[in-house]
């Protein structure tokens, strides 16, 4: 990060784009508190929804963090049940000492449902396809009613349907409430609810907007340093 000044408030579904290695994960990493700060001479501030300060485990329960890290974590020998349930422990499974509530059980059938994946339930994520086992780790960033969802790159190494079904996903959850936070290098994973963007380039914000007027040819050949042409259709981008 160098220099980055970026307020996105309560409600607003925000995309951050921006070539490989622009510090779009680092980023995310920091409004997950998995890093912090450098600390030198000039002020800088982090504030989470009011805060400066947070206990971990308590942020955890404000936000669900949707990331490869926690994908690779939770591709195991444990249900689609127990993963999603995991969630409200900020772990990897359910372990005996856990104090599971029929609350809790309920809640997570509840988002399984929801998303569409009751049938996963049964069966290991170490045995789903990439998009049944990130449809999941939704499912376990959604079970204790985050107050926004954090994704970094959904759509990685998944097919032309996955792909799709995740999109769907997130536009259902975006009409229900859910704010949504997501860096992406893919266009067409800004779904249509999503109405700024931001541009990130050498871990500098370069430029913040409405989706309309960011995301055309100029703005996008200079941050990706390739001519591009855009082509928008039914709320949905891409390049050519």
């Amino acid at each position: 990060m160098d220099g980055v000044t970026l307020s996105i408030a309560q409600g607003e579904h925000v995309a951050i784009l921006g070539p490989n290695g622009c510090g779009k994960s680092t980023l995310i990493k920091l409004i997950s508190r998995d890093l912090y700060p450098v600390l030198k001479t000039e002020p800088w501030a982090l504030r989470i929804l009011g805060r400066d300060k947070w206990r971990l485990f308590d942020l955890r329960h404000h936000l669900g963090i949707v990331s490869n890290d926690w994908m690779q974590m939770c591709t195991r020998d444990y249900s689609g049940y127990e993963i999603a349930l995991s969630g409200f422990f900020g772990s990897v499974g359910i372990w005996p000492h856990y104090a599971v509530t029929a609350e809790m059980e309920r809640k997570t059938r509840e988002v399984l449902e929801l998303l569409e994946i009751s049938h996963l339930a049964g069966r290991n994520t170490n045995a789903m396809s990439s998009g049944e086992a990130r449809r999941i780790l939704i499912a376990r960033a959604l079970v204790h009613d985050p107050r926004a969802l954090v994704l970094d790159e959904p759509t990685t190494s998944l097919d032309l349907r996955a792909t799709w079904e995740v999109r769907a996903v997130l536009r259902k959850l975006a009409g229900n409430g859910i704010s949504i936070l997501m860096v992406t290098h893919h266009l067409p994973d800004i779904i249509p609810e999503m109405r700024r963007v931001v541009l990130m380039r050498e871990g500098r914000v370069v430029l913040d907007g409405l989706k309309e007027r960011v995301l055309e040819a100029g703005a996008l050949s200079g941050l990706f340093g390739v001519p591009v042409e855009v082509l928008e259709r039914g709320g949905c981008y891409h390049v050519l």
